[in-house]
């Protein structure tokens, strides 16, 4: 009997190798899976590169993961919201490497892995800077029908975080409303695929067309309770005070 359902977080993720890449589902703090992040941090894989929209907010979830000192590359298109200050000290510091990528290449970086796509042209970044290698290296680049395009290879996570809102014990997931963003796609791209929900259901209570990561790319799943999705960005008396360079570019 196919069963998914994990009793804890510690058991849905498992062992997760130094130096791994992990895909974790977002945008800002909507669909954050900050239990999942709490328990890789626990389990206490080093050298990892992190594939997310942003960089982390405050102290907490992502934010924590890297000021842990558990990652050593970011693959991200935003990472300096006002509550970055982590990944910015982080950076600064020469402590990380990051890799800005515009935020549909992300998406579409990702998506090919999960559809077995070796690379793809894409128009986005062509004649930037982002058309180069972290490294400074340029990008291979082509004119097709006058237009010139960046070639770009997928991103194949080992393990993928995931927040969703309903899944049955096959791993069938469904989302709240933006909370959906990266999730589908990341849960797609790697290996290994872990999902909180709020709810589990029984087999037939989801119906299939609303189902919208399929159990086949979910390994474990593991019902969290319901807690409200803090905005990032607001100053609370915790939130510590801007850094003398903040604003500057990275």
């Amino acid at each position: 009997m196919i069963n998914k359902i994990a009793d804890s977080v510690a058991e849905a993720i498992g062992n997760v190798d130094d130096g791994a890449t992990v895909l974790i589902g977002g945008f800002g703090t909507a669909g954050i899976p900050d239990e999942l992040i709490d328990g890789l941090i626990a389990q206490g894989a080093r050298g990892l590169t992190i594939v997310n929209n942003n960089a982390g907010n405050g102290e907490v979830g992502l934010a924590r993961l890297l000021k842990n000192g558990q990652a050593a590359k970011l693959i991200c298109s935003f990472p300096r919201q006002t509550d970055s200050w982590v990944f910015d000290e982080l950076y600064r510091s020469k402590k990380i490497q990051l890799e800005l990528l515009p935020q549909g290449n992300l998406s579409e970086r990702v998506r090919a892995a999960a559809a077995g796509i070796g690379a793809f042209f894409t128009p986005t970044g062509y004649g930037t800077a982002l058309a180069k290698h972290p490294d400074g290296s340029p990008k291979e680049t082509r004119v097709i029908d006058g237009k010139g395009y960046v070639l770009e290879y997928p991103i194949a996570g080992d393990l993928a975080l995931i927040k969703a809102e309903t899944g049955d014990r096959w791993g069938n997931l469904t989302y709240r409303m933006s909370a959906r963003n990266f999730g589908p796609v990341m849960a797609a791209g790697a290996k290994r695929t872990v999902a909180t929900v709020h709810r589990i259901v029984e087999l037939g209570e989801l119906d299939p067309e609303h189902i919208i990561t399929p159990g086949i790319h979910v390994s474990k799943i593991v019902k969290i309770a319901f807690t409200p999705t803090q905005g990032g960005g607001i100053a609370s008396p915790t939130t510590p005070p801007p850094a003398a360079n903040a604003g500057r570019p990275l």
